[in-house]
């Protein structure tokens, strides 16, 4: 209810996740009245951390991007946060079993035995262009199509491939959009990303107290269930029967939960979502160990093999003085038909070359065999990131959608965040729509 007692709001935000705080706040700061029901009891959802005996875990493997669109944002809003960035030196690439120096600068590519001169010299002029390069030409190009044009060593090819997974999350190259992954191998390399003090929690309550603030009526373990709309919104039934009327709705969540929640008539626009969504996932590895076994060994990425380690703790707060807070993840193809057990026993064959000793120091550990990462990846058919979502939904005035594959800025939380801002200012009649929201 909002602060009159009566089930009525100018807007209505369901999700309490990254992009539905965001979303909530901007539509609140403009003056609307501004409900927020969250199913769950707590808020967050995949940017939730969670505390296992000290160890703060995220859900997986989590980097801000420095210069992503969610760091300004975030500043807009008032959320602080703290964490440093990792650094290039102690990674490995690793490749048929063995580590190599991670080409992370200069030095690195020299010394690295990875590949011989002359694909070190093709990979020195390919990430010495980098910055300089338009990733507008190759939205409509897959990855492998960029890579099969642009590069000539087939060693160097295989480490673009390599991090343009650990760039977009994504094990994709025959779908995903080349231009989004170039922007992203661009974040990476300029400003670099963040891994923060207290995990991503930070973030959730950060704009949890932003939303407060604004005026936002936060409601957890509420769901909705249904928008009800004609031609135009009238509000929501909630997961308890209640009708909660509104002038505008926000529905985050994946195609597939915001879609249910719409009339079948109206649906034709999330209809498409759904059937030409490709969800992102991983499995991943979470442990927290009394120390860490080899102190300067922090970063492993895997060549031929799509495998990431990083001792997030190394720079980040996230456990007790001098234990070890480690991610490993494997980013799984988009027809993945794996075993769950054997991606586990891959990871910690990954930690056994890494952090050999690592078994007898478990703390705590944690494994989420099929980890969501967004719900629908930027493909080249698509056009990149120009062809997701709009953020609103044809056939329905005044509803709303944001989410990690709503609209034509950035990836994964960077989309979130930027979909949260554009939904909750479209809600409160502050922004017009452009082409390419």
């Amino acid at each position: 209810m909002n602060k009159t007692g009566a089930n009525t709001a100018d807007v209505i935000v369901a999700g309490g996740g990254l992009a539905g705080l965001t979303a909530a706040t901007f539509a609140a700061r403009a003056g609307k009245s501004v409900v927020l029901f969250e199913k769950a009891r707590e808020l967050g959802g995949r940017a939730a951390t969670h505390n296992e005996g000290g160890f703060l875990f995220n859900m997986g493997p989590h980097a801000l991007y420095r210069g992503g669109a969610a760091a300004p944002i975030l500043a807009e809003l008032g959320v602080a946060y703290r964490g440093t960035s990792p650094a290039a030196s102690g990674g490995f690439a690793v490749d048929r079993g063995r580590k190599h120096a991670l080409p992370g600068g200069l030095v690195s590519l020299i010394t690295t035995s990875l590949f011989r001169l002359p694909a070190k010299l093709e990979v020195a002029r390919l990430l010495g262009g980098l910055a300089r390069f338009d990733p507008a030409p190759q939205q409509h190009r897959t990855v492998n199509q960029w890579l099969g044009d642009a590069i000539r060593h087939p060693d160097v090819r295989r480490l673009l491939h390599m991090l343009v997974r650990v760039a977009t999350y994504t094990n994709a190259p025959d779908t995903l959009s080349a231009g989004a992954a170039i922007r992203q191998l661009q974040l990476a390399f300029g400003s670099g990303v963040t891994y923060l003090d207290g995990g991503w929690q930070t973030l959730v309550e950060g704009l949890r107290a932003a939303a407060i603030a604004a005026g936002v009526c936060i409601e957890s373990g509420v769901k909705v269930d249904a928008v009800e709309a004609g031609d135009a919104v009238r509000g929501v039934r909630l997961s308890n029967g209640d009708f909660f009327a509104a002038a505008a709705v926000v529905l985050t969540g994946s195609p597939n939960e915001v879609s249910a929640a719409v009339p079948e008539a109206a649906q034709t626009p999330l209809r498409r979502w759904v059937d030409e969504s490709i969800p992102v996932r991983a499995a991943c590895l979470d442990v927290g160990l009394a120390r860490l076994p080899q102190a300067r060994a922090t970063v492993a990425f895997g060549v031929d093999a799509p495998l990431y380690l990083s001792v997030h703790s190394a720079v980040a707060k996230l456990g007790p003085e001098n234990s070890a807070t480690i991610h490993v993840a494997k980013y799984l193809p988009t027809d993945d038909d794996s075993e769950p057990g054997a991606n586990e026993r891959q990871l910690e064959g990954l930690l056994d070359l890494v952090q050999p000793g690592w078994r007898n120091l478990v703390q705590q550990r944690r494994f989420l065999p099929r980890m969501t990462v967004v719900h629908h990846m930027p493909t080249a058919t698509g056009g990149g990131l120009a062809g997701r979502a709009r953020a609103d939904v044809a056939g329905i005035a005044n509803l709303y959608v944001a989410g990690d594959w709503v609209g034509s800025e950035g990836m994964l939380a960077d989309g979130a965040v930027a979909s949260g801002k554009a939904a909750g200012q479209l809600a409160a009649g502050s922004r017009r729509l452009s082409a390419a929201a």
